[in-house]
């Protein structure tokens, strides 16, 4: 297992994340057995990094990832949960990002999980109605009394992260350390805003669904739609319109026609082209059987050969759109054909 910096922090994990909201879901899930047998084969490849969040499954991937750790040396694993969503509780404050709702909900996450502290600490989206000097005071205080070593953000804007970072800079608190978004060879939208604003604040990048909830595996080739029963037959109503197209389709020929090349399965290829960008900390696999669990954590010590990555790259080729395209034509002429898609990359005159 290959291992990468959380952003600029000093905190090494795994570059590959084992994702655990098929922990306890009834539809397509596991069960707290299979739970503890897909930590297992994880953490005895070398992983270190685990991510779950207190909405999955109404708390019990929470329960049963606790469970799953026992046995297990807690100083060498990265835990990372997310609060924002009501879980159980019915109050008119028990969602968002609240000082009342992010103190009550991390003080349930570490019941659950049966831990002292959390060590990465997200909130699951943003909240319109909640400033942010209250959002990042509590995260702070979170840090200060030693029950959460960092925080992150999942599911923000880019100007939403920069403005979060702000603040704590002007309080000296706490800023995010990562940033946690959707992020696959199909679904690239982060390319245009959100992952230049995490490189620039020196967060690191987790990618959710990094396998277009399985359609990158290719168990749905040849079909015109999705099994009844199957992930995306199950959650059609959103992963058809989010990841399910002509060109897509095509897309995952491709990646199985390469992974029978390179003696690999398509996962592996999907998961290996996010690993290949240095923004990338960690792509979040999810494993609904123990077999999934030891091929996908195969990436966290295998490379895509840059020429197919970029081959990859080009087949759904994503307009950045503008100020982008003004960016690239302006500055072309003047400092040659340098890219400008992260500020760290300019290098003026």
């Amino acid at each position: 297992m290959k291992y990468r910096y959380l952003g600029s922090s000093g905190l090494l994990v795994s570059r590959v994340c084992l994702g655990t909201m098929t922990y306890g879901n009834e539809d397509w899930g596991c069960d707290g057995k299979t739970a503890k047998k897909i930590t297992d084969i994880f953490i005895e490849a070398g992983g270190t990094f685990i991510d779950t969040a207190d909405m999955y499954s109404e708390g019990r991937s929470e329960e049963m990832l606790g469970a799953a750790l026992e046995g297990h040396n807690r100083d060498e694993l990265v835990i990372a949960t997310k609060c924002w969503f009501p879980v159980g509780a019915k109050g008119p404050n028990a969602k968002r990002l609240s000082r009342k709702h992010i103190l009550e909900a991390c003080e349930a996450s570490l019941r659950r999980l049966k831990l002292d502290f959390i060590d990465l600490y997200q909130v699951h989206g943003p909240d319109p109605f909640t400033p942010w000097e209250e959002t990042m005071r509590a995260l702070d205080d979170l840090v200060r009394t030693g029950k959460v070593r960092y925080v992150g953000c999942s599911n923000l804007y880019g100007w939403q992260i920069t403005k979060a970072n702000g603040v704590s800079e002007r309080m000296n608190l706490e800023r995010f350390v990562s940033g946690q978004y959707l992020y696959n060879l199909i679904r690239r939208d982060v390319e245009k805003e959100i992952l230049p604003a995490c490189d620039n604040e020196g967060m690191g990048f987790l990618c959710w669904s990094p396998l277009a909830s399985g359609l990158l595996t290719g168990k749905y080739r040849g079909k015109d739609q999705p099994e009844e029963g199957s992930r995306i037959g199950i959650r059609k109503d959103i992963d058809v319109p989010r990841f399910w197209n002509d060109a897509s389709l095509k897309l995952v020929e491709r990646v199985v026609e390469i992974g029978e090349k390179l003696g690999k399965t398509p996962p592996q290829i999907a998961l290996a082209w996010l690993l290949g960008d240095r923004r990338v900390t960690a792509p979040i696999i999810g494993a609904r059987t123990e077999q999934q669990a030891r091929d996908n954590v195969v990436v966290g010590d295998w490379d895509l050969p840059e020429e197919l990555r970029t081959e990859l790259t080009e087949m759904l080729r994503f307009d950045l759109g503008y100020p982008k395209e003004w960016m690239s034509l302006t500055f072309k002429g003047a400092f040659g054909d340098e890219e400008f898609d992260s500020p760290r990359k300019v290098r003026l005159p």
